[in-house]
């Protein structure tokens, strides 16, 4: 009986997908006609319930955050996408209305009388948030409990320091919690033997308090290229689930271990060559697997992915995509100097189903062989309501299928984002491996619109809107001093500062900040913000630990790791603005990108909008919550 229910849960679930996948970009999958026999059957005949506006998002708190800054206390706090910019907000200091935010006014109040005892709370329509007191500079830190110290088979000590973060309300409150992996500090590339030590994940309330820890155990190897793991809210409960890879042995936040216990893979090189490999769902509020399936792809012949050694077999990414136009969906990649295999799944609240596995062997797939990046973007590129995966120099339909390749071969970093705003559609901006250089390409077609060469590899590529005026965003790259602009543009005498790995909103300006190992520089006003007693992560990618819009207003929060390990350190902006935007968080590109953010050679979240101080604000987006 029971498999026979598994069986009926999985038809309805596949009957729903399909329905969705079939009615992409429209709301309605169909028509049809209801024939009343009597008067009374019509007139007692239940309301249809209104069907949701736009993609689900997660409800929010008001985030409000109070920070000190010369002159004050900065306030601000969050702007739903469900509202619009003519939504009244109203500001309490102590109980006592201080400010009022009008139709399109920013939600942000420089308080010049506040203390730092003072309690600031946000009321709309009558609804006030929770009170919140200032912080009395612009961070705050979140004490961690560090892993302890090991060593390896080989004798070799390692410790752990704090490396890629995400995000997700895990419970259910409206607040984020912050989900850290622990990196051990002989975490090898793919391209090296060793040993490592496991890689745990850890759950943390801003204020510091320690949910869970998964162990991923002995049989998953800690690098860059082989956890990705994915925070959402997959099933619309208004909680946030974990995904990742597992293997035997990895212990989840229960303390109950997946597959068989005891059992080591680790050749004497410190490789993970055979096993078990799983894929496993976790509860965002306690760490316990849901549901464990086998990995899709499985390993097989490990030379049947270009060596025989183990580097390009181990290559995952992993990102987080609107697949249907309306609900979060997750996909699971393998490989992509050769062989590269996406599997997308969804997931009810029980079980993970999957919905299509794009898989390069495959008849079809072929021309997305040998064309990943070190990691991805979501957006829906061709207008029709659904999310494709652009996976470096292709790019896959929302049902599973090629939508086209560049055939420009393996890179190492990917944008994509409204970079052209005066060209229909979106742009991506990539950079390659040995010496093709780097191109921007119309996002829906793949068509490249220019092309930059080198001399030699590069490494690194930036681009979003950093100088205000071009009609235009800026592109850089690696090994290259030049910043471009538009299709075939080059921005004479710009001097930028601001690096090539990271971006981030920080000031009150629409334009972007560089943001470059703990430094942050406004093309505008230099660098605005140097972060003391913290450090970067990733080696030379100098990444940020994560960048969200946290909490405030639409500007982002960048988490740092605090430079002996113990804690993680929350940057929040000290600048006015007199922007009103929705929090960037119900703008589902950018919230897919936070997402995905973690996720290999780690890239910023781009917005689907073009934000600039010389053009109009975008519209509010359409979409629901969930309570």
């Amino acid at each position: 009986m029971k498999s026979f229910k598994r069986a009926a849960s999985l038809f309805a679930v596949a009957a729903v997908i399909f329905t969705a996948f079939s009615s992409c970009g429209s709301r309605n999958g169909g028509d049809f006609t209801e024939t009343k026999t009597t008067e009374e059957a019509v007139t007692n005949a239940p309301e249809p319930a209104p069907e949701p506006v736009g993609r689900r998002v997660e409800a929010l708190d008001r985030g409000v955050a109070a920070v000190k800054v010369k002159g004050g206390y900065l306030v601000s706090w969050r702007s739903f996408g469900t509202e619009s910019a003519d939504t009244e907000y109203e500001l309490f200091r102590d109980g006592e209305l201080i400010y009022t935010s009008g139709s399109g006014m920013a939600t942000c109040f420089l308080d010049a009388d506040g203390k730092e005892d003072s309690k600031y709370s946000v009321a709309v329509g009558g609804e006030k948030s929770p009170e919140v007191t200032p912080f009395e500079t612009n961070y705050f830190d979140i004490k961690l409990d560090r892993p302890k110290n090991g060593v390896t088979p080989a004798r070799e000590p390692y410790g752990y320091m704090p490396n890629d973060c995400s995000c997700g309300d895990v419970d259910g409150d409206g607040q984020y919690e912050i989900i850290v992996k622990w990196e051990p500090t002989n975490a090898q590339d793919n391209s090296k033997d060793g040993y490592t030590g496991n890689v745990y994940l850890d759950a943390y309330k801003l204020d510091g308090k320690k949910l869970w820890r998964i162990d991923l155990g002995v049989n998953i190897r800690a690098g860059a290229h082989y956890t990705q793991f994915l925070v959402f809210d997959f099933d619309g409960d208004g909680k946030s689930e974990l995904v990742c890879k597992t293997a035997d042995g990895t212990v989840d936040g229960k303390g109950n271990v997946i597959g068989r216990e005891g059992i080591d893979y680790r050749t004497p090189q410190g490789r993970i060559l055979s096993g078990k490999e799983y894929l496993t769902i976790f509860n965002g509020e306690t760490g316990e697997a849901i549901e464990t399936l086998d990995y899709i792809p499985e390993r097989g012949q490990v030379s049947s992915w270009g060596d025989d050694y183990g580097n390009r077999c181990d290559r995952f990414l992993a990102a987080v995509a609107y697949l249907d136009g309306k609900t979060p969906a997750f996909v699971m990649c393998r490989g992509y100097y050769t062989r590269a295999v996406l599997a997308a799944y969804t997931f009810d609240g029980e079980h993970m189903t999957n919905i299509w596995t794009c898989d390069s062997n495959n008849a079809g797939c072929g021309p997305i062989a040998g064309q990943g990046n070190h990691n991805l973007a979501v957006a829906d590129v061709d207008g029709d309501g659904c999310d494709e995966i652009i996976y470096g120099q292709c790019c896959i339909d929302h049902n599973g299928k090629p939508l086209w390749s560049t055939m420009l071969g393996h890179g190492d970093a990917v944008h994509v984002g409204n970079f052209l705003p005066e060209r229909e559609g979106l742009e991506v901006w990539g950079c390659l491996e040995g010496s093709k250089g780097a191109y921007l390409a119309d996002a829906k077609t793949g068509r490249v619109l220019r092309k930059y060469q080198s001399d030699r590899d590069v490494g690194r590529a930036l681009a979003d809107n950093f100088i205000t005026g071009n009609d235009s965003a800026e592109f850089m790259c690696a090994t290259t001093g030049t910043v471009f602009c538009g299709e075939d543009d080059i921005v004479r005498g710009a001097t930028w500062n601001g690096g090539i790995n990271f971006a981030v909103w920080y000031t009150g300006k629409l334009e972007r900040c560089g943001l470059d190992g703990t430094n942050v520089f406004s093309y505008e006003l230099g660098n605005v913000l140097s972060m003391q007693d913290v450090v970067a992560c990733n080696g030379t990618k100098a990444t940020p630990c994560l960048t969200a819009d946290l909490l405030g207003d639409w500007r982002e929060e960048i988490v740092m790791a605090g430079a002996n390990g113990s804690f993680l350190r929350v940057y929040l902006t000290d600048f006015e603005t007199e922007y009103r935007l929705p929090t960037l968080m119900h703008d589902t590109m950018y919230r897919c990108g936070v997402a995905n953010e973690n996720v290999a050679y780690n890239i910023p979240p781009h917005t689907e909008w073009f934000l600039d101080s010389s053009y109009p604000l975008p519209d509010y987006p359409e979409v629901h919550t969930v309570k």
